[in-house]
């Protein structure tokens, strides 16, 4: 027994152990706080220093990250984190949280960080005396039968008040009279009922009616209370009807509230009692609309919405309520309902009047569209206010309360934009503005405001000559802003003359496609450049026009072969005879080969080649000038006959040439050659008296050298110009000009121009070369005359060259 007594001693003082422990720990983990405050606290009153009771300092708070849960469905504490105190936040009602509960408290968590903790603190709300006692009528009807008997009792209904304990209700007062006094009836819950006890016999002859005021009191300090009305009817028989209120019930409503909003909760009352003071409700007159819209309870007297309401299709509802009670009798009533207008309709947008495409050329201002708005809302919810974007050429002009006119407010250009989306936007001016939009697609059209303009400012065309007629040389090419036929170019050249020709024998133009045709073969030798118009017009109406300067310019081409000036080719027998003196040495001039070519650029550059000779080593040609010359010394013959062929090239694509052939006689004088030239075989068409003109011709060339000399003389003495004097031996290349711009000109003097050539025989002599402009010489003028063989003397030529000969001899003689 001792060990049992023992082992139970051991488990109970663990069991107090582990009890002190658990408690100890709870303490320590989970602390609990209470406080108790009033209700009805202002927001801002502190309710206690939580850091302070919980033995905190008022900065862990914050370093640990103090938090304060409520349980309730709103949080009406707060707590400082700076210094600890636990305020209210917000309206504390104690009916509201607790009702008739005799004790009221609100539960808050606080959790605590590092380490973890967790806080219970429990706000006991106190009862203040905040609400009056209130009946559940205003006015009670009673009827009590003239045969009731004295003593009988009549229940009324309590008097609620929402606070409890000596703040809830504690008596009741009566109106002091003589046929009625207060009693009550106490319920084991300790409710007190009031009634009315008959104290004297009624008698509805007498008085059918009285009126008793029922006061409730409580205890609350100071006391409040509240009082009832009782309407007590002496009945005789069933003949009290059932009254309503009022005669009109007036109710506004949204047209929003949802189906099962109740409108209003009708109440009749009857003065009799039993079967007869049971009241039924009904519609005894509703429109057809409302009765989808509105039900009434029949037992209850509710009016609740069970269709969906719509200000736009009705503003107001009137209806009759009929109350009927258990004997029979009626009583009516009118209920008026008003609805009330929300911001539920959108404006709706309705375009009238519209041109879908307007002229480019419309001036500002004119009318496109006629924009009328609707909203089927009323007051400021029905005003719309309607705009479109600032950056279109448009504007909305409000023309009316409803109506928008949209018109141009910029001058329009159909190249710029030809298709505008107008979008048209409208606001309400409700509290919750409702908008819509409505988009307007608008076509510019053309009109012909735009004139052809061309790709270039002026054409440069180049065409190389001798091309093929009808071949195209060139594409014009303008371009027109405007569409369809306002954009339609068609081309021509303008009427015009090159050298009195009309420019349509040389060019053509496809009205179409721009493209030029040459009508004709062009020479390059015969014509240079020329210019014209070309005019791109439209097809508008009025058309619109523009021009542009084309220029052709002409590209040389090697077609013409060099021309051999001198020796002339087509001398014979003596012509071609030159004559050298056995004195000359290495180096002397015999001749000079002229040739020039009627090609320009490098198709006119001429080289000069010895083609073959009796003894080619004997003689060399410059290359350039054409100079014949002695290379190495004569041998030593008393008489020495050299025939050599000279070949001038020039220097085209393919390479164009002619020959000239020389015949060279070494002698000691003028006299030897003679019978050298006469040895020569005669032409079929040479001249019987051919010594004769031989001679007439010597003394016609000694008289003009004499006259040249004179001439040379004066011209020298006059001008001595370095440009007019110079040697023989001077490289002359007659070159050409082309009036266009081009790559082959090499800035050379213009061609034509005419030559005076005066060369001596002599290497020794002086020689002069002047040279003479001579401007559009015509080829059929020239003339070649042959004058006793032993020179010839060409006065003018097809190239506009003139070379004159004149021999020098040493014994003074021409």
């Amino acid at each position: 027994m001792n060990d049992t007594r023992r082992c139970k001693h051991i488990q109970r003082t663990r069991t107090w152990q582990v009890f002190w422990f658990i408690l100890f720990f709870y303490k320590v983990i989970s602390g609990q706080l209470q406080y108790s405050i009033p209700e009805e606290m202002k927001k801002g009153s502190v309710v206690g220093n939580m850091a302070k009771d919980l033995g905190l300092d008022a900065k862990d708070l914050t370093l640990r990250k103090c938090q304060i849960i409520a349980k309730a469905k709103k949080q009406y504490f707060s707590l400082n984190m700076e210094n600890g105190d636990l305020f209210v936040s917000d309206r504390i009602d104690r009916e509201t949280l607790c009702g008739a509960k005799p004790n009221c408290f609100l539960n808050i968590e606080a959790v605590i960080e590092s380490p973890l903790s967790f806080y219970t603190v429990t706000v006991e709300i106190q009862d203040v005396n905040d609400n009056p006692p209130t009946f559940s009528k205003k006015h009670f009807e009673i009827g009590i039968s003239e045969l009731t008997l004295p003593g009988a009792r009549f229940a009324l209904g309590n008097a609620k008040d929402p606070d409890v304990g000596s703040n809830s209700v504690q008596s009741y007062s009566l109106t002091v009279t003589e046929y009625f006094s207060l009693g009550e009836r106490i319920t084991k819950d300790g409710i007190r009922y009031p009634e009315i006890i008959l104290e004297k016999t009624l008698d509805r002859e007498r008085q059918s009616f009285y009126e008793l005021v029922l006061m409730a009191t409580d205890g609350g300090k100071p006391q409040k209370s509240g009082t009832a009305l009782l309407n007590i009817a002496v009945e005789d028989v069933n003949d009290n009807f059932p009254i309503f209120a009022q005669d009109t019930y007036y109710v506004r409503l949204n047209e929003n509230v949802p189906i099962g909003f109740l409108v209003i909760h009708l109440n009749a009352t009857d003065a009799d009692e039993g079967s007869n003071a049971l009241i039924s409700y009904s519609f005894n007159h509703i429109p057809e609309n409302a009765h989808q819209i509105f039900n009434i309870n029949s037992s209850e007297g509710e009016v609740k919405v069970v269709g969906h309401l719509d200000y736009e299709v009705a503003e107001t509802y009137e209806m009759t309520v009929e109350a009927k009670d258990g004997g029979g009798h009626v009583t009516h009533c009118k209920l008026s309902i008003q609805v009330i207008d929300v911001n539920d309709n959108i404006p709706e947008i309705t375009v009238t009047s519209l041109s879908s495409v307007i002229s480019e050329d419309s001036p500002p201002g004119t009318a496109v569209a006629l924009i009328n708005i609707l909203d089927l809302d009323s007051g400021i919810n029905g005003e719309a206010i309607c705009h479109i974007s600032s950056a279109l050429p448009f504007q909305l002009i409000p023309s009316s309360s409803s109506y928008y006119k949209l018109v141009t407010a910029a001058n329009l250009d159909r190249e710029r934009n030809s298709l505008y989306n107008i979008t048209i936007q409208c606001v309400d001016s409700g509290s919750l503005p409702l908008s819509s939009n409505k988009t307007i697609q608008l076509i510019i059209s053309d009109v012909n405001d735009n004139p052809p303009v061309f790709e270039k400012d002026k054409y440069i065309v180049y065409i190389a000559e001798n091309n093929q007629p009808a071949t195209s040389i060139h594409k014009v090419q303008a371009s027109d802003l405007d569409r369809d036929e306002n954009g339609k170019i068609t081309y021509s050249i303008l009427s015009s003359n090159i050298e009195d020709i009309p420019v349509s024998s040389y060019v053509s133009i496809n009205s179409i496609s721009g493209v030029l045709y040459a009508q004709r073969s062009f020479d390059y030798e015969q014509l240079r450049e020329f210019q014209f118009q070309v005019m791109a017009k439209d097809n508008g109406f009025p058309s619109l026009s523009n021009n542009v300067t084309l220029r052709i310019c002409i590209i040389d081409k090697n077609d013409n072969a060099p021309k051999i000036l001198y020796p002339s080719p087509d001398i014979e027998g003596s012509a071609s005879f030159e004559f050298i003196p056995q004195t000359a040495e290495r180096g002397y001039l015999v001749t000079k080969v002229i040739a020039v070519d009627a090609d320009s650029g490098h198709n006119a550059w001429l080289s000069y080649h010895i083609l073959q000779g009796s003894d080619p080593s004997l003689f060399n040609v410059g290359q350039q000038t054409g100079e014949i010359k002695i290379s190495r010394d004569l041998p030593d013959l008393e008489s020495l006959r050299q025939k050599i062929v000279i070949l001038v090239k020039d220097n085209g694509v393919p390479a164009l040439s002619a020959t000239v052939a020389l015949n060279l006689v070494v002698a000691e004088n003028f006299q030897q050659v003679v019978p050298e030239i006469r040895r020569q075989p005669k032409t079929p068409d040479t001249s019987s008296h051919l010594t004769f003109y031989l001679v007439i011709a010597i003394a016609m060339i000694s008289l003009l050298f004499i006259f040249t000399v004179i001439v040379t003389i004066i011209y020298k003495c006059r001008k001595t110009s370095p440009d007019n004097l110079g040697s023989y031996n001077r490289n002359v290349y007659p070159q050409f000009t082309l009036g266009c711009p081009s790559e082959i000109s090499d800035t050379s003097l213009p061609f034509p121009f005419s030559y005076d050539v005066c060369v001596t025989l002599d290497s020794k002599q002086n020689e002069i070369a002047y040279l003479k402009p001579v401007q559009n010489v015509p080829t059929d003028h020239l003339i070649d005359t042959d004058d006793a063989g032993y020179g010839s003397v060409l006065p003018k030529h097809d190239l506009g060259v003139e070379v004159c000969r004149k021999y020098f001899f040493t014994d003074g003689s021409s």
